[in-house]
């Protein structure tokens, strides 16, 4: 994985986490996967990237990763939305913000159908 998209996978977990605020059980796995990466000077531009503007962080990443993930093939966009639906019910529930934030950049990047399968199938 190269620089840019271990920028875009760490910027796509933690402004979801980040969007009802950052739980310990969250920051937990942030800091797993930005180990796991090796991906230490990512995690610093993406908590740079959050803490420039925190309450419009999810925005700015919206556009930032459209630009980015948007470009992804089909089957590299649906990883990316199936992860961090996974990551945010490692806690044990989704939230309606978080749900609804998933399901914006999944119409972004043309996978809103696939996500619905992903619960679906989560829930079967």
């Amino acid at each position: 994985m190269d620089s840019e998209e271990k920028k875009a996978y760490l910027l796509l977990k933690s402004v979801i986490f980040h969007y009802h605020g950052l739980d310990d059980e969250e920051k937990k796995n942030l800091e797993e996967s930005t180990a796991e990466l090796d991906g230490h000077e990512e995690m610093q531009w993406v908590n740079d990237f959050i803490a420039e503007d925190y309450f419009n962080s999810f925005d700015r990443a919206r556009n930032y990763l459209n630009d980015i993930i948007g470009n992804y093939p089909k089957d590299k966009r649906v990883f990316y939305i199936d992860m961090v639906w996974k990551a945010n019910n490692l806690k044990g529930y989704v939230t309606e913000l978080e749900a609804t934030a998933m399901l914006q950049l999944a119409r972004d990047w043309h996978v809103e159908e696939d996500l619905i399968n992903i619960l679906r199938s989560s829930n079967a």
